[in-house]
């Protein structure tokens, strides 16, 4: 895989297809890495569209260039990072593919530079801004450990009658970030795993293909840019400094009006069918939802050569 330096990081991508022709650039999600898009690439690289599929910083051999740079992981410091890449690599006008973090980014990227972004997709995504559910609401939880769930839930006062139990919440919400940080320090690849099997039906994945993107994860900066991420998410963390024009102007945008595709899997153990579906909201251009019947959290994985199509037609490839 080659690297290319921007000002803050050393990017590890892959970059396959034909080169005189439409780009897309493919984001990966947590915890996952750029293979996620193999198959799926190659579907467009048959369609004549070129793909771009970086390792996000934190994940693979993607590093920072300096040991003092924060190690961040926010939406709009990653579609700053995706931005530098494609200006290092000359390319100019580009669709966004983006499964679970990398829909995020895709949307950042489509509020901060509309002119540059001719289309996205967003696989797996959560509407923004998020409002995460509380553990009781959601029937996943029962199935992974405690210990490593409870702590992806934001602490939001749900009515008045909640209003008296923010505090305590919160001070619950930081005592699970500690047990979720201290999680990954002994077994980042244990955590992983577990996300893997309680997001997707059984037997979606082998040991060999979990084993392989699992070494993407023992990059030095994973947790710290992880943990970032979500706290930023939870708001108890603040974005980059850099990037904090762009988070507010995502806040402040109400509607985009570039052509928008939405993948979502009627198994997936994360985000449920229904949130996913209000991402329509968002967006007043041309805009289609396609529910996977017997997919889950990873339809990149799952079911690249639908994903791969449907993404060939949506791009404009042939």
């Amino acid at each position: 895989m080659p690297d290319l330096q921007t000002d803050r990081l050393s990017i590890s991508f892959r970059d396959t297809g034909p080169r005189n022709s439409k780009a897309a650039l493919l984001l990966h999600g947590w915890p996952d890495d750029c293979s996620t898009w193999d198959g799926v690439a190659e579907k467009l690289n048959w369609g004549g569209i070129r793909t771009i599929m970086p390792n996000l910083r934190g994940f693979g051999g993607t590093r920072f260039l300096s040991d003092a740079a924060q190690r961040t992981g926010n939406s709009g410091v990653l579609a700053m990072d995706a931005i530098a890449l494609m200006d290092g690599l000359g390319i100019e006008d580009f669709s966004v593919a983006g499964h679970d973090w990398g829909a995020n980014i895709a949307e950042a990227l489509a509020v901060g530079w509309p002119d540059r972004i001719e289309s996205i997709a967003l696989l797996s995504a959560s509407p923004q801004p998020v409002e995460a559910p509380v553990p009781a609401e959601i029937p996943q939880e029962r199935q992974a450990r405690p210990e490593w769930w409870s702590r992806w839930f934001h602490p939001k006062s749900r009515g008045p009658e909640r209003t008296r139990k923010t505090d305590a919440r919160k001070d619950n919400v930081r005592k699970d970030s500690k047990s979720f940080a201290q999680a990954m320090g002994k077994d980042r690849k244990g955590l992983a795993l577990a996300m893997w099997k309680n997001w997707s039906p059984p037997g979606w994945f082998d040991d060999e293909t979990f084993e392989q993107v699992a070494r993407s994860f023992e990059n030095p900066d994973w947790v710290d840019v992880t943990l970032h991420a979500y706290r930023n998410r939870w708001g108890e963390a603040p974005p980059d400094e850099h990037s904090i024009w762009l988070e507010e102007r995502v806040k402040e945008t109400r509607t985009l009006s570039l052509p928008v595709l939405v993948f979502q899997g009627a198994k997936d153990g994360m985000i449920q069918p229904d949130g996913a579906r209000k991402i329509g909201e968002k967006f007043d251009g041309p805009f289609e939802y396609v529910l996977m019947p017997e997919v889950g959290h990873f339809p990149t994985r799952e079911a690249p050569q639908m994903v791969g199509e449907l993404l060939t037609e949506h791009f404009g490839g042939c």
